[in-house]
């Protein structure tokens, strides 16, 4: 995920500051996701009534609330196998 500038925009910020103050400065600042890209309006719009009192809080913030745009390929990890009977097991092919 490309904050496109938008965390030198909420560093450049005083706080503390609300979920609406925040998405009136930045609300159209477009993020660049994985699989398509949201708005900070959107983003931050699933935190309604939220009272930031850094910079760093409203990135992780960004970074938390996301869609699943922002993730490849959604119920893929590389690290576990699949357990048996899960929606996302991969189709068997056999060479």
């Amino acid at each position: 995920m490309q904050l496109n500038r938008t965390d030198a925009l909420v560093d450049a910020h005083e706080y503390p500051a609300t979920t609406e103050e925040l998405i009136e400065a930045y609300g159209d600042y477009r993020l660049e996701l994985q699989n398509g890209s949201e708005t900070v309006g959107e983003v931050l719009g699933r935190l309604e009534g939220e009272t930031f009192e850094s910079a760093q809080e409203v990135s992780v913030a960004i970074y938390s609330a996301v869609s699943n745009k922002a993730i490849g390929r959604f119920g893929y990890s590389d690290r576990d196998p699949t357990p048996p009977g899960s929606p996302y097991a991969p189709d068997v092919v056999s060479f």
